[in-house]
């Protein structure tokens, strides 16, 4: 994710403040000095990082922490609160009629943002659909018209027409009828005037409500640059980032949100074409820091419930926290998590499992692809009942018996059984926490019902 490094670092330095009472100004640097070093590093524009260092450091040395709230809690507020108002305000998009134009570089992902965006509208009860103006890149058409295709929504193009700005116009005839047009348009691999002249085109001809910049996370200082002419050209209203399931450090983005006065409005976290989320700042800024953000959570868990055809039932998350943490739990919940995404975002995303206990993990502890899964199920399906409720106790014949019987090896069945116990630590991790954390940790993500510190508890009020 976006700074992840960012909330990994300063992590570790407020854990070294717990117990102390009070902040001198040696604790406030070695923080500010994290939060300098892993902005930069993630391409965070200097002048953004050193007006937001200041002011973490002079809240943190001025401001008296509330009573009875330890200085690990109070820093953290302060930093919260400002990383929010770095990232800013989510870019407001009404669920209501209207036109949204994409910009963007080639290679950005433009085409797939679109029918990201498609979908996630339809969820919303709207019926939209994307126009696909490209004519410029060979296969843009079939790949606009596939992506939309496994989005459910409609869809407009031309593959034999070369005049983006008529097809733009005929494609907003054509599905005059739904309640979001979403009109994707060519990039080119530099900031050409006739990618300009022809986007100043189709604006005029479209007239959409809102234009979406589109950037690639691992975009560097250069997003200033396209942020200046993109939003000279047409305005920016908002931002989407996209691949943020790499590595990608996503620092420029921030950059061209400062530069034209917009703000954020999805992020790409993906490959399928639900892999996006709306940009919501204080759960984003909570999963960094690792508090989680049980409102991303939730609908998650309510679209892995809907695809998947399960009930509430078959998501139980006290059953898994009780203990008694079966194989029979695990192949459902592997289920579900598969449709909610990669493990390692879900994890974030469940106040206490994030940042330090992910990092502490295997690598391959994240990695439950759907192979993996046949190949557990397979193996599962020649267990008895009672090493599924108890596969602690199955020995070395049983493992060999077990093998033969699915057809499988027997390391294959071992790392079934390992990938179990790194699940079960991770629920006993959870378990672990009292119930004074469990409610302190819910007062922090405001009551349990979304991703902000707002609510009761020290962050509150």
């Amino acid at each position: 994710m976006v700074l992840d490094d960012l909330g990994s670092s300063l992590r570790s330095s407020l854990d070294q403040l717990r117990g102390q009472s009070r902040l001198d100004e040696e604790d406030v640097e070695t923080i500010v000095k994290e939060i300098q070093r892993s902005l930069l590093q993630a391409d965070v524009s200097v002048d953004l990082v050193m007006d937001l260092s200041a002011d973490i450091r002079e809240r943190a040395l001025d401001e008296e922490p509330p009573a009875g709230t330890s200085a690990r809690d109070h820093v953290l507020r302060i930093v919260y609160e400002e990383l929010v108002g770095l990232v800013g305000e989510s870019t407001d998009l009404p669920l209501e009629e209207q036109t949204i134009m994409l910009a963007g570089l080639q290679g950005s992902g433009k085409t797939t943002t679109a029918a990201k965006m498609a979908w996630w509208f339809s969820k919303k009860g709207l019926r939209p659909g994307v126009v696909q103006t490209d004519t410029f890149r060979p296969g843009a058409y079939d790949q606009a018209k596939q992506m939309a295709e496994r989005a459910e929504v409609e869809f407009y193009g031309e593959p034999d027409n070369d005049d983006p700005v008529e097809i733009a116009e005929n494609g907003r005839d054509e599905l005059s009828d739904v309640d979001v047009l979403i009109v994707d348009t060519a990039g080119r691999h530099a900031l050409e005037e006739t990618l300009i002249d022809e986007l100043e085109e189709i604006e005029s001809t479209v007239e959409p409500d809102r234009n979406l910049l589109v950037l690639d996370a691992a975009i560097g200082q250069g997003a200033e640059e396209q942020a200046d002419r993109f939003d000279g050209a047409v305005g920016i209203d908002g931002v989407a980032i996209t691949k943020l399931d790499g590595t990608a450090k996503g620092g420029g983005a921030l950059a061209a949100v400062d530069r034209t006065d917009s703000s954020i409005a999805f992020l790409g976290t993906g490959e399928e074409v639900q892999d996006i989320e709306r940009f919501e700042p204080d759960g984003f800024i909570s999963r960094l820091l690792g508090m989680g953000d049980l409102k991303q959570l939730t609908e998650r868990v309510e679209r892995a419930m809907e695809e998947t055809g399960q009930d509430e039932d078959d998501w139980d998350p006290e059953s898994m926290m009780d203990g008694e943490f079966t194989l029979h739990d695990m192949r459902k919940q592997m289920q579900a998590m598969n449709n909610m995404g990669p493990l390692s975002q879900v994890m974030d995303m469940i106040p206490g499992l994030g940042g330090g206990l992910k990092d502490q993990l295997p690598d391959d502890a994240m990695d439950v692809t759907q192979e993996r899964m046949r190949d557990f199920e397979v193996i599962m399906d020649s267990m008895t009942d009672a090493e599924l409720n108890n596969p602690r106790s199955i020995s070395k014949s049983q493992i060999e018996r077990i093998a033969r019987g699915s057809g499988k090896d027997e390391s294959q069945v071992q790392e079934l059984l390992e990938q179990h116990k790194m699940m079960d630590r991770m629920m006993d991790q959870f378990s672990g926490m009292g119930d004074g954390d469990m409610q302190r940790m819910m007062k922090q993500m405001g009551g349990g019902g979304g991703g902000g510190l707002g609510g009761m508890g020290p962050f509150g009020d």
